[in-house]
């Protein structure tokens, strides 16, 4: 296909293949760091106008309330000081045959990235938003012997000022937090008279307290586990003249001084700063485009969103991989060294194959339906005409 040999599809042209590639090329990308951070996140896809495409769900609405049709996936992006990688990827659906539910989506994802990662001896910390606010999510992070770093989300978790002390609930825990840094960022925000968010100076503030959280492990399964302690911190970022509300952080990496209160900051920044590689992902398919379409198409389409995304926010992958160049073919570009295949290029490659996608499904739905393609339509395709 990717030289205009065949029109058959490579059998390896699956999801499946595809993202086993891709994560086993992340791991070799990842090996030599001595630190890794992992940044887990459950992303939308959005297809608002759809009614016919299989096993869709509802999705929040990108903007304002409400639910529109879609589906979900679970991401996992590795980031080192030199190089990231793709780690996991996995397109679900609650309609779905083989649905369980989110969280055990959610441990998949862990059990699948922790495998992984094990053989590279780094020191791994995990960098989460609060949809990963869950106790049942550090247990299994924990058990892995790596670190957390999660958005807040419960403020009514009961912790201890220090072992042995009464319970409280976290929110009442905000009097004890002590500034460790202050330090200046670029970052996208909205500030207090702004009509919208930018890049822009900020300054922010990180104060830190140590906790002790208890917990039982393995609570959710048939036989819970014992009951562990574990040494927390609380850190709270204040953006100077930002409307927002302030990061609450929780951690057991120790946040003692200055530059580990700026190590955690630098650490959700970063969290951030990678949505970029999600949007790719999930802007560059084209779901408005296409009406028609079954699940593992969906599947397949969105693994090689991926590989365009990791050809171009360096993941590991390169025109070496017949995938992109097949992409850029179908993109209409051309074979130059010096000039790699951009956005545009790849998304045009993309979307043609969603089109073929859609094509297939939408013949193979007439087929079913009267027997046959119309005459001049089998004709047109070089397929028997009967009937």
């Amino acid at each position: 296909m990717v030289h205009g040999e065949t029109t058959q599809r490579s059998p390896d042209l699956d999801a499946d293949h595809l993202l086993t590639r891709l994560r086993q090329r992340g791991v070799e990308q990842l090996r030599g760091e001595a630190a890794i951070w992992v940044i887990l996140d459950g992303a939308d896809l959005r297809k608002p106008h759809a009614r016919e495409m299989e096993s869709l769900q509802r999705v929040r609405r990108l903007a304002g309330g409400g639910m529109v049709p879609g589906y979900r996936t679970m991401n996992a992006i590795g980031v080192g000081v030199e190089r990231r990688g793709l780690l996991y990827h996995h397109l679900f659906s609650s309609s779905a045959d083989d649905f369980v539910s989110e969280s055990a989506e959610t441990q998949a994802a862990l059990a699948a990235t922790g495998t992984a990662l094990a053989p590279l001896d780094a020191e791994v910390t995990y960098i989460l938003d609060a949809g990963f606010d869950d106790i049942a999510v550090w247990d299994t992070i924990w058990t892995q012997k790596a670190h957390v770093v999660c958005r807040v989300r419960d403020r009514t978790r009961l912790v201890q000022s220090m072992a042995g002390a009464p319970a409280c609930h976290l929110s009442a825990c905000a009097a004890r937090l002590r500034p460790l840094a202050r330090l200046e960022s670029e970052m996208v925000v909205r500030k207090s008279g702004q009509a919208r968010e930018k890049l822009q100076p900020v300054t922010a503030v990180v104060a830190a307290c140590p906790l002790v959280l208890r917990y039982q492990h393995a609570a959710r399964m048939a036989v819970p586990g014992e009951w562990r302690t574990r040494s927390i911190w609380l850190v709270e970022v204040r953006l100077g003249g930002v409307t927002s509300d302030p990061w609450w952080l929780m951690t057991d990496r120790p946040v003692t001084d200055a530059e580990s209160a700026t190590e955690i900051f630098r650490m959700y920044r970063q969290r951030w700063a990678i949505e970029d590689a999600f949007k790719v992902g999930k802007q560059c398919l084209g779901w408005e485009d296409v009406q028609v379409l079954d699940f593992a198409a969906v599947r397949l389409l969105v693994a090689l969103g991926w590989v365009a995304a990791g050809f171009l926010y360096e993941l590991g992958v390169s025109l070496e991989w017949e995938e992109v160049r097949l992409l850029r073919r179908l993109g209409g570009g051309e074979e130059r060294a010096n000039r790699p295949p951009g956005k545009i290029i790849l998304t045009r490659g993309l979307r043609r194959l969603l089109d073929v996608f859609a094509t297939e499904a939408i013949l193979a739905a007439h087929i079913a339906e009267h027997g046959a393609l119309p005459p001049r339509i089998a004709a047109l395709l070089g397929r028997p005409v009967t009937g």
